[in-house]
């Protein structure tokens, strides 16, 4: 039996915990006002109303991505055609050439969404996936992003290193992650302005060591290689891919504030050629100078036997002395390029899983990421290759099914158009107006199942993948989701009109 004092108190105590968290959510509004008069955006996911989308520099969304991939990102994924996957240059530069020709296309369709809508991109997913069931891919986009956190501030970090045995990627890896805390923590406008100007050290750098190690490639080139197995070929093919399809869960965000006056294509052709001209070109060079590095002892040794992307290009730009220095630290800073889109969307996403969550602002969420990735990137920077594989094609597994969903409802369901009647935006947030969730999620699952025999990781490799076919998941993933959801999709719609239900979606 409690006593009268115990039985007392507890009232109390509730009282008091509800009085806490009052001064909790206080002090987040004081805070978050305070941050607002500051011109630092306070704005959570609420879809941003026409009137507010008044940004006509329409140009901002080639350079957003443009400055986002022209860095040692793309660089490092062409690196692991010669270096992971044994591949030659010609071969290398086939595949990358053909693979983003294609899917560039996929990253330039999401982009039209965030003018037209002005809808985050796990908002948007909402009217494909349904409420709770669009909880399911922000949960794995907070996730994913914040590994793509992880991986840049490695790279950025390896870079710093590169540039004095006195330094390690450990220092590069909080520099970093404090610039990008930095950029991401002012919000959209900054961002923009950011990038467009972000990329102009990495094509100097990527200009100049082109002119420097032009003799060694060129005679790299024409070196004899022996042809790259099939395999190879499509689980390189799958890299890029999957590093392509992955932009597809947060590029809406960054049209958020743009007109939506400019026409589809318009956004399209901006968006699909910030991101081609820049993969072709970074992915490019990081293969040519990645097959070439180990036949040039001095590049092979900065490569560090194909574990320091930073070094390897530290180790070409070194004939120029200290410019090439200077060179090597701007573009290893320049990497919160492309970190800092991906700590903003991944505070969106954190938003997008829960009502309770879009209650807290914005700005806690870039902490709380700013918290987890820089201890994670300095435990993870000693496993790079192997850790960079892995996250690029896990991330390329789900997104490719989730692109899948979008596309297939956008093109099929809502008849290709961004009018009121086919997004009615108003009921972003009801369940009830909303799509039922029921025909996405088993378009994900079972994609999810079909791509799991044409796995090949580390840690598994599916029947499939284990007679040479290479990992094909990716591609297994994004067709076997869009069939899927347009034939569960139609059902349900047979079915409603059947029982008389209406299907205003």
């Amino acid at each position: 039996m409690q006593s009268y004092a115990a039985e007392q108190k507890q009232p109390e105590d509730r009282v008091d915990r509800v009085e806490d968290s009052r001064n909790h959510i206080g002090f987040l509004r004081r805070t978050t006002q305070l941050l607002s008069r500051y011109g630092i955006e306070t704005h959570g996911i609420v879809p941003v109303p026409v009137e507010e989308r008044l940004e006509t520099r329409w140009y901002q969304l080639f350079f957003v991505w443009f400055s986002s991939c022209m860095n040692l990102l793309s660089f490092s994924t062409g690196t692991t055609g010669p270096a992971f996957f044994s591949m030659g240059v010609r071969d290398s530069l086939a595949i990358i050439i053909a693979v983003n020709l294609v899917c560039c296309l996929l990253p330039g369709f999401s982009a039209v969404f965030g003018p037209k809508l002005g809808m985050r991109a796990m908002v948007q997913a909402r009217f494909s996936w349904g409420y709770f069931g669009a909880i399911i891919p922000a949960v794995l986009n907070a996730f994913s992003l914040e590994g793509f956190l992880i991986l840049k501030c490695i790279i950025g970090g390896q870079t710093i290193a590169s540039l004095s045995s006195q330094l390690n990627d450990t220092l590069g890896i909080v520099i970093l992650g404090i610039i990008s805390l930095i950029v991401t923590f002012c919000g959209y406008r900054v961002i923009h302005w950011y990038e467009s100007v972000a990329w102009i050290p990495n094509v100097i750098a990527f200009i100049t060591m082109l002119a420097v190690g032009y003799p060694q490639l060129r005679e790299n080139l024409s070196a004899p290689v022996p042809p790259a197995t099939p395999a190879n070929v499509i689980s390189f093919a799958s890299i890029i891919a999957s590093n392509m399809i992955s932009w597809c869960t947060m590029i809406p965000d960054y049209g958020v504030y743009h007109s939506p006056d400019a026409s589809s294509a318009r956004i399209f052709i901006y968006t699909y050629l910030g991101f081609f001209v820049s993969n072709v070109t970074g992915q490019a060079l990081g293969a040519a100078f990645a097959a070439a590095a180990p036949s040039v002892p001095a590049w092979n040794t900065g490569f560090d036997d194909s574990s320091s992307v930073g070094g390897l290009l530290h180790s070409v730009l070194l004939p120029t002395g200290a410019f090439g220095k200077i060179l090597t630290a701007l573009v290893a800073l320049s990497i919160s390029s492309a970190c800092a889109p991906t700590m903003y969307t991944f505070s969106n996403s954190f938003m997008a899983i829960a009502t309770w969550f879009s209650t807290v602002p914005r700005w806690v969420y870039v902490l709380i990421s700013e918290g987890i990735l820089i201890p994670v990137a300095i435990v993870g920077a000693k496993r790079f290759y192997a850790t960079f594989v892995d996250i690029l094609n896990i991330v390329g597994y789900w997104s490719s099914a989730f692109s899948a969903i979008i596309l297939t409802e956008h093109v099929l369901f809502r008849r290709a158009s961004f009018s009121e009647d086919q997004y009615p935006i108003s009921t972003w947030d009801s369940y009830t107006l909303l799509p039922s969730s029921i025909p996405a999620v088993v378009a994900f699952v079972c994609a999810a199942g079909a791509l799991v025999p044409f796995v090949s990781q580390a840690w598994y490799v599916g029947p499939v993948a284990r007679q040479g076919s290479g990992d094909v998941g990716v591609f297994v993933g994004f067709v076997v989701g869009a069939i899927i959801y347009a034939l569960a999709r139609n059902f349900e719609k047979i079915l409603n009109r059947k029982m008389g239900k209406a299907d205003a979606y």
